[in-house]
């Protein structure tokens, strides 16, 4: 039976509530909204943690999908299902709905957070992709204020994100720019899996000519910088296979995945390369109509 080392637990009422718990708790004290990765974790002892944070109190502080003007506003208690079912989410980045639709299980999509996705860091994580292609920031908060992180900076390695001990994100912004649409795809073992590898692309187009796009790779440790050559390859051209071709190219030899059980390394840059082809393909149809 896999059980937990001892801990403390404590409900946060409000942000300022969790950040002073989170200062209180020292260095092995931890939020938990969802929990569908941490409690695992725990279990296993893999984290052993001295104070677990309950934030799920926070859904009415930082749970919203709102447009601000260019910037679209995602606090980070939005569960799973709300960002699923928001229509205006949906038109305008169909990519989110792509990854929420292969995202785990309707369990797991009824209490895990966006801001828990991205927090978590796990390299086969979904929305994470789908925020690096879409250009997102995530703002976080401490008790001197706020900054605002672009997600290319965000997640610093496996399991390491830029928010520190006594930080919580509050929130994820993704500018709304004109002719744009996006698209995800992801290979898994089995529905609900984590990927075997997984691309999202956005794509911005005026007057038949793509203006700017952007792609992230999951599960196959992208190199970020790498990947921006597919943005400057794709500026100021017309859609074509050819180029799609060239921008898989790309994406293939921007990551480094491992062999697992997943698939060998050849295999993985295979779908790095096929799923950014797709993504891009059908991001640039739905801006195109």
């Amino acid at each position: 039976m896999q059980v937990p080392a001892p801990f403390t637990y404590e409900r946060a009422s409000s942000v300022d509530h969790a950040l002073t718990l989170l200062e209180q708790g020292g260095e092995d004290a931890r939020l938990v909204a969802g929990g569908h990765s941490l409690l695992p974790m725990m279990k296993l002892r893999i984290a052993n943690l001295e104070k677990l944070i309950d934030i799920n109190d926070l859904h009415n502080e930082l749970g919203y999908i709102k447009v601000d003007g260019d910037v679209c506003k995602i606090g980070a208690m939005t569960r799973h299902r709300e960002l699923l079912d928001s229509v205006e989410l949906g038109k305008l980045f169909p990519i989110i709905t792509d990854a929420e639709k292969v995202i785990a299980d309707p369990i797991v999509r009824n209490r895990g957070t966006i801001g828990g996705s991205l927090c978590q860091a796990d390299p086969a994580e979904d929305l994470t992709a789908a925020c690096r292609a879409l250009d997102a920031s995530v703002v976080i908060r401490s008790k001197s204020g706020e900054r605002v992180v672009h997600v290319d900076d965000f997640e610093q390695g496996p399991y390491e994100t830029a928010c520190a001990q006594t930080e919580i994100v509050t929130e994820v912004r993704i500018p709304i720019k004109k002719g744009g649409s996006s698209a995800y795809h992801k290979v898994e073992r089995r529905a609900g899996d984590w990927a075997c590898a997984a691309a999202g692309a956005a794509i911005w187009m005026d007057k038949g000519k793509i203006v700017d796009a952007r792609v992230g790779l999951s599960a196959v440790n992208q190199d970020t910088e790498a990947l921006r050559a597919i943005g400057e390859l794709l500026r100021g051209q017309s859609p074509s296979e050819e180029l799609w071709a060239r921008a898989g190219e790309i994406a293939a030899a921007g990551c480094d995945p491992s062999k697992d059980n997943r698939g060998s390394v050849a295999y993985k840059r295979h779908l790095a390369n096929e799923l950014t082809k797709r993504s891009l393909r059908v991001a640039a149809a739905r801006v195109q109509g």
